[in-house]
């Protein structure tokens, strides 16, 4: 079911920052930046109710999971105006940026229908002439207790074309003998019902003819989709709905995921790959720790 265009509204921040991007990408000239780079702090206002519920059953979970409290993985949608500004004066092609990966460290439940206070900064670059690496880093809490969540982010952007990139015999794939916990049928609009929710409106996801000038064969779908999706599907698998055991959850995004497509999650142990089939290529890879670890 298509989400509407009603939540749109509550996204105006990151609309904003994606739009400073997009104009400060125009202007670069390509450079290095200093790091670790200043704390970047806001209290955001609360989320409703509505949106947040929304969120979580087109992710994949229950909004019963989450009576009274924000989903962690939500965490984007209030990070990402303040990455913006912590990227102010980095001279990067930001229009060719792309997640790369996210961690999440969860102290305590996010409590539903307050103002969070918000701080994050750019933590680390590494270049090597071809490819930046940038690495963001995030808490999320109360007044009270500041670092409920800690958040890593990850950011590629990729500066000049190699002919050493690992063949396709070595990228992460699906382990033979992982255990599939869920499976999903994501169409075309995948990526623009999460935009909607979420404010990220990059057009790689969601317009076919800007994906394809970029490289792909279609749109693709956020990692941070495919990233709270599978948190759900372990919570859903693992835990039997019970949201808050989930306390540690780091990915890497290892392969675009173009629209329409049924991947499934799978478990092995505590790793978890995303991907076609068993050995078949993973689009993401990542681990989880449950609070009796």
């Amino acid at each position: 079911m298509s989400i509407p265009l009603r939540y749109v509204v509550h996204q105006g921040p990151v609309i904003g920052a994606l739009a400073r991007g997009a104009l400060a990408a125009v202007a670069s000239k390509g450079g290095k930046s200093q790091v670790p780079g200043p704390w970047i702090e806001k209290t955001i206002p609360a989320l409703p109710s509505d949106l947040l519920d929304t969120y979580v059953r087109h992710v994949g979970g229950d909004p019963s999971s989450y009576r009274g409290h924000v989903p962690p993985h939500l965490f984007p949608q209030w990070v990402f105006p303040l990455q913006a500004r912590a990227l102010e004066g980095v001279s990067y092609p930001m229009q060719k940026v792309l997640n790369a990966g996210a961690r999440m460290v969860i102290r305590g439940p996010l409590p539903r229908g307050e103002k969070l206070q918000v701080r994050t900064r750019l933590d680390e670059v590494d270049d090597d002439g071809r490819r930046a690496l940038l690495r963001f880093v995030a808490f999320t809490g109360t007044a009270a207790e500041p670092e409920l969540l800690e958040a890593q982010l990850n950011a590629f952007v990729p500066l000049a074309r190699s002919n050493d990139g690992k063949k396709k015999s070595d990228r992460a794939r699906v382990p033979a003998g992982a255990r599939e916990i869920a499976r999903w049928n994501l169409d075309t609009e995948a990526g623009l019902d999460f935009a909607k929710l979420t404010g990220d409106f990059n057009p790689v996801h969601w317009v076919p003819r800007w994906a394809r000038m970029m490289g792909f064969k279609n749109v693709i779908l956020h990692g941070f989709s495919t990233y709270a999706r599978t948190f759900e599907a372990i919570v859903r698998a693992r835990f039997s709905g019970a949201a808050d055991r989930i306390r540690f959850f780091d990915a890497r995004f290892t392969r675009p995921l173009v629209l329409p497509a049924k991947p499934a999650v799978y478990l092995d142990g505590e790793d978890v790959t995303v991907g076609l089939s068993p050995s078949a290529p993973a689009f993401m890879t990542g681990t989880y720790r449950s609070s009796h670890d």
